[in-house]
């Protein structure tokens, strides 16, 4: 019999994962990438004597695969993309491979524009702690399919982005979880949000009566695209709200107007004081309510569940505190890539702000900010190579706007302007890809800059 023959686009955390995982189940194994490929992941990559290129394509070879794992950073519109997709090559993500052979280990899923990391780390430490035998991947930790390959676990704690679930077919949550859907990527979807709200309701694609889906019932878009009748709905709904209570026979969660929440699936629940926990604000009453149902309905036990979550740290990058000086807050929210999450940004600030933003614009609608900007936004610095439309739509809005073109020009508007009782809040908007490589180094790179002038 003919071996398969399997191209890796990607040679990152997903690509060369999936390429062990293949090698591993005894395929003819390729991977390919335009750019440079880590020293760390060619090591791994030698030791299994994987072949691989890096630095360009080698289309008679890609175009001569069976089926091609693509990494979920690589756009449709890229080249190499659109010949498989003419010659007809199945293109599938990580995920959906890694799902063939991960046996009899169960998943919990988590998507949403927003709070889908500080939700799936926290699902995974309550996993964790009660004990269970739980590893963490897509958007963080490992690769799943290199846990996959080399050291498989019961449960699988996976954060998923939009374009990994494009590449899911057969891929079944066993417990999924829907945060939000706002406007993000629109880049990458024709600019049409239809079509990015599409891949996030494929987190409940092919579940079944054993299944869980948790989703936000407050979400309107969320709403509407469940009660259109497109989806079959034979899972347990749990639904959690702040806002609209939504009784379910099967479990929800609920924010009680005295600052705390109920979670219960099935006859198990849970009571949380929002107060207690370390990560404030709403958005992380809403995170820690998907986290409860999304744990019990996983089994674990309620009291497990709740110290967890009082336990749980804030996540770096998103609402991190950087430092404080002479009563003036730094913040760093350099997660933040998109208006939705600034919006929650806002929402938690108390003091008067002066919000650092810009970047790669994604196609942002800034409309949902300007009531925050106008109550709490005393200046907004501009950081990007391209202000114009963050200038244009905000000047009028706050007292004052600031053009920079870098960080270091940024920050020390920022330190001119603050005084006691104010909060400096980096929380971008945008992609960083205009001056930085990722979210993660520009906050690094905050951080560093509030240690080194104002600590």
């Amino acid at each position: 019999m003919k071996q398969k023959k399997i191209v890796v686009l990607g040679g990152g955390i997903s690509g060369y994962g999936s390429a062990v995982l293949a090698k591993q189940q005894g395929f003819d194994t390729f991977l390919s990438d335009a750019g440079t490929i880590g020293e760390r992941y060619t090591k791994i990559l030698d030791e299994w004597q994987i072949p691989y290129e890096q630095g360009g394509h080698t289309m008679e070879r890609i175009l001569a695969a069976d089926e091609v794992i693509k990494s979920p950073g690589i756009p449709e519109k890229a080249p190499v993309v659109k010949a498989l997709r003419e010659k007809g090559v199945p293109i599938i993500s990580e995920m959906e491979f890694a799902y063939r052979y991960k046996g009899k280990s169960k998943t919990v899923c988590i998507t949403g524009s927003n709070g889908k990391t500080t939700t799936t780390s926290l699902i995974y430490k309550i996993m964790r702690d009660a004990g269970c035998d739980v590893g963490l991947g897509g958007n963080i930790g490992e690769s799943f399919a290199f846990q996959v390959a080399t050291a498989p676990r019961e449960w699988y704690v996976l954060e998923l982005s939009s374009f990994q679930l494009d590449g899911m077919y057969d891929f079944r949550a066993d417990v999924a979880v829907l945060m939000n859907i706002t406007p993000d990527h629109l880049d990458r979807y024709d600019y049409c949000f239809q079509n990015y709200v599409d891949s996030k309701m494929r987190i409940m694609q092919n579940q079944h009566s054993r299944s869980a889906f948790i989703y936000s019932a407050d979400d309107e878009v969320i709403a509407q695209e469940i009660f259109s009748g497109k989806y079959p709905m034979p899972m347990r709904q749990l639904p959690f709200a702040a806002r609209e209570a939504v009784a379910s026979g099967a479990g929800d969660a609920f924010l009680l107007g005295d600052g705390e929440f109920t979670a219960r699936v099935g006859k198990q629940s849970v009571r949380i004081e929002t107060s207690k926990m370390k990560i404030q604000g709403l958005h992380n009453a809403y995170n820690a309510m998907a986290a409860a149902l999304a744990t019990l309905a996983a089994g674990v036990e309620p009291k497990k569940v709740e110290q967890a979550i009082y336990d749980f740290s804030p996540v770096e990058h998103r609402l991190e505190p950087a430092g404080e000086k002479d009563g003036v807050k730094w913040v760093n929210d350099s997660k933040a890539t998109n208006v939705d999450s600034v919006w929650y940004a806002l929402e938690s600030v108390k003091q008067p702000t002066i919000w650092i933003a810009g970047g790669t614009d994604k196609g942002n609608d800034y409309s949902p900010l300007k009531a925050f900007a106008r109550e709490k936004v005393k200046a907004l610095i501009c950081m990007g190579l391209d202000n114009e439309k963050l200038v244009r739509e905000f000047t009028d809005v706050v007292p004052e706007v600031v053009s920079c073109s870098s960080l270091d020009e940024a920050m020390q508007a920022a330190k001119q302007r603050a005084v006691a009782g104010d909060v400096v809040l980096l929380s971008p908007a945008c992609a960083s890809f205009d001056l930085f490589k990722n979210y993660e180094q520009r906050g690094e790179l905050f951080k560093q800059w509030v240690k080194e002038y104002i600590l």
